[in-house]
């Protein structure tokens, strides 16, 4: 009699077959992302190894601003990492991002060190264009796939991952102190080897999967907001304490295991939830068979019937409609206009748009001008922050700690964007566009504090300016996402920061240093100077940043006002249930799976 139920399919516990659970599962792909990630922010970094650069290479000022353009613009324009990832799996964007930051930091290494002839001027642009690309290539390769992993909690993914990235440089910090040194060339080989072997080791961990449904997602996603929250902290002190006093190389080493441990933390959470998924199939596989079988004339009392057989209970027709119907949805997949067809007929928001269709509509034009504004003024006074420092006459080591509280909140502004309008947009219906409206408002006032400042202004100005420049950038990349679908988000997030660099040339560069330089030619002249009689042009007091900061704050609150646009336009639109299909499609797979396993038991009782 085919009563009993059958015996679980995997036999017990198995430690071979738990690892390969662990190693494909989507847990670990997340904990083997978060690493990629806290490894695809060298660019923070620049201003570390600049001077050695600056010194070995006989650079002036002007020429070191050429390279720190060509870093930025290789930051941001990730626009073919996009395009390679429409066609290749996440792998081979992981490699191909590799390689070119091995290749780049790695020539820059050469350089500094005097193992190559001195390279020419243009030479040293394109490797570190390259080597700055190659992040674009991790976030592509990594961040895009588990949006795709998980697109329920896209809120609170991309703000953790995008919070790595914003500690990746004081981790990078950490490590180089505690194997090189107080050595700034060895910082840059360190740049060159460690984020690439990190990718190469999970690079066919991270791999597009089957979406489906976890009962403890939202409590797993808050734990590893809580490492990473304890991480920032440690990060926070260790950078302040070791700005005050002396560490010895002991000292240092210590200080990066503690970081390492924290880094690897969310591995244990990973196998924790791989277990617990582990037993509930187990669960599954024997109560499977019990649910097919039993129903039959087992009591006196029941009504007589036919005793079930595997014929009449064979969920394979079940399981036949269902592949009928995924064959059906790929063939209609298939008969979709390619990537950048199709441009007037452009579907509903939250639907998969093409790439020209997104490119050329409204709702991405205006989101390109609100970056603009938020985001170049953010980048331009952090790029600055170092020189109003001096020129309100405050102490180096005080300057240094402005830099470090930005990074600290900035990756604050990215986790808090991502967890906070989750929430708001799940149980309020408040759209995220709103608050991207006010994470352009926070700035502004920080720029005002700046153009009119006070004792200890600057503080609140890193604070302000830190937070809503990491608000900013994730609300972009999360909005993006939910406006024009998954489909093709490798290319429209790439495309989507553009805006970023254009917005810093225009803004750092023809507007703030235009302004400092004038009224630094102006006090020379007062003093009946000359500039050829400097070596380096500087401006002291607290005219050098007053108009132009001025202008940065009108320029955010145009951006916030553009921004109002796109929340009327969106209002609506996040009053539905934007996460819908995604939760259809988890529970059809969820169903699938369910008869497989009903299926591969009963044939097991024969």
């Amino acid at each position: 009699m085919a009563l009993q139920s059958a015996p679980a399919a995997d036999g017990g516990f198995t430690p071979c077959k738990f690892i390969l659970q662990v190693l494909r599962g989507r847990w670990f792909m997340m904990f083997a992302s978060f690493l990629i990630m806290a490894g695809a922010g060298a660019t923070y970094l620049f201003g570390v190894y600049s001077k050695v650069i600056k010194s070995t290479l006989g650079y002036d000022q002007s020429t070191l601003n050429l390279l720190s353009s060509c870093k930025d613009l290789g930051a941001n324009v990730g626009v073919l990492s996009g395009l390679i990832a429409e066609v290749t799996p996440p792998w081979f964007v992981l490699l191909v991002g590799s390689a070119m930051n091995f290749a780049g930091y790695f020539m820059i290494w050469l350089a500094v060190t005097k193992k190559l002839p001195k390279p020419s001027i243009w030479q040293m642009c394109i490797y570190i264009c390259v080597g700055a690309n190659s992040q674009n290539f991790a976030n592509t390769g990594s961040l895009v796939t588990c949006v795709k992993n998980f697109p329920e909690s896209r809120g609170m993914l991309l703000g953790l991952m995008k919070g790595f990235v914003g500690l990746s440089g004081a981790v990078f910090t950490q490590i180089y102190l505690a194997i090189y040194g107080n050595d700034a060339k060895s910082l840059i080989l360190l740049i060159g080897w460690l984020p690439a072997v990190i990718s190469i080791l999970f690079i066919f961990n991270v791999r597009a999967m089957k979406i489906s449904r976890h009962e403890n997602e939202v409590k797993v996603f808050y734990h590893y907001l809580v490492i990473s929250i304890v991480l920032a902290l440690c990060l926070m002190g260790l950078t302040i304490a070791q700005k005050y006093a002396t560490f010895s190389h002991v000292g240092y080493i210590a200080s990066a295991c503690v970081v390492c441990f924290l880094l690897f933390l969310p591995c244990l959470v990973a196998i924790r939830e791989e277990l617990d998924t582990w037993n509930k199939k187990r669960q599954e596989a024997k109560i499977g068979p019990s649910s097919i079988f039993i129903e039959g004339p087992m009591s006196p009392n029941s009504n007589p019937g036919p005793e079930p057989t595997l014929a009449n209970s064979n969920p394979v027709p079940e399981i036949t409609d269902s592949l009928d119907v995924l064959k059906h949805s790929i063939e209609e997949e298939n008969k979709d206009p390619i990537c950048c067809a199709n441009i007037c007929n452009k579907p509903k928001r939250g639907e998969d748009y093409t790439i020209l269709q997104a490119l050329l509509s409204m709702d991405m034009l205006i989101l390109f001008v609100a970056t603009f504004c938020g985001l170049g003024c953010s980048l331009t006074a952090v790029d600055n922050l170092g020189q109003i420092g001096e020129s309100l006459g405050y102490p180096t080591h005080t300057i240094s700690t402005f830099v470090s509280l930005v990074s600290i909140w900035n990756y604050f502004g990215r986790v808090f964007s991502g967890f906070v309008s989750e929430m708001l947009l799940l149980k309020w219906k408040i759209p995220r566009t709103l608050m991207m409206t006010f994470s352009l408002l926070l700035p502004s006032v920080g720029d005002l504090f700046i153009a009119f400042p006070f004792p200890g202004s600057v503080y609140a100005a890193s604070l302000l300016i830190g937070f809503s420049y990491g608000v900013q950038l994730t609300l972009l990349f999360i909005i993006i996402s939910e406006l024009f679908g998954l489909k093709y988000y490798s290319t429209l997030f790439n495309c989507g920061q553009l805006a970023s660099p254009i917005g810093s040339y225009v803004l750092n560069v023809r507007i703030v240093g235009k302004l400092y330089d004038r009224e630094a030619m102006r006090q020379l002249a007062s003093k009946g100077l000359t500039r050829s009689m400097v070596n380096e042009l500087n401006c002291i007091g607290k005219e050098c940043y007053r108009l132009s900061f001025l202008i940065l704050a009108g320029v955010n609150l145009f951006g916030a006002l553009v921004s109002l646009i796109l929340v009327v336009r969106t209002c609506q639109y996040y009053k539905t249930d934007i996460y819908k299909r995604f939760r259809d499609e988890m529970e059809a797979n969820n169903e699938e799976e369910m008869k497989m396993v009903g299926y591969n038991n009963s044939q097991s009782q024969l």
